[in-house]
């Protein structure tokens, strides 16, 4: 089996934020793109990473003894920065798939960002990223076992 890089099974076009945009401009994006996480860049640099589940939470813990008018004022105002998980785990193109999964669950959590060698964003390798490889594997393993039998039928 050859070995997998980051790089190639990492998604390149990363969707990212900034820290002010609001959590609920996250939110939508995130339903909008079908994305769960996204980085989030400040003047050209990773500040964090931000979760549709902390959007959620962010959503769930504003609602606490609140009028609809004091909620909506609240979501309006709150920002991913305040939210947001700094300084992610990150990894790089030339990482290992292995390498990547290790940290994956090491930290149990579900992406990371790609930095390349000056620490610019140029991807993100989730969970998801890593389950294809393995379907696929799996997959091209199950056809090679069973090409000599299907010869013969």
């Amino acid at each position: 089996m050859r070995l997998e890089l980051v790089r190639d099974w990492m998604t390149r076009d990363v969707i990212y934020i900034s820290p002010d945009t609001t959590v609920l401009e996250a939110g939508q994006l995130m339903v909008d793109r079908t994305i769960r996480r996204l980085p989030v860049v400040e003047d050209g640099k990773l500040v964090g990473i931000v979760t549709y589940g902390d959007v959620r939470g962010a959503r769930a813990a504003s609602t606490s003894g609140l009028d609809i008018w004091e909620l909506s004022y609240i979501l309006s105002r709150l920002t991913v920065r305040e939210i947001m998980t700094p300084n992610p785990v990150t990894t790089s193109p030339d990482d290992t798939i292995g390498a990547a999964a290790q940290l994956l669950l090491k930290h149990m959590i579900g992406g990371l960002p790609v930095l390349d060698h000056d620490g610019q964003l140029v991807g993100i390798i989730t969970e998801s990223d890593i389950f294809r490889l393995v379907v696929r594997h799996w997959i091209q393993a199950q056809d090679e076992t069973s090409e000599p039998y299907a010869r013969y039928e």
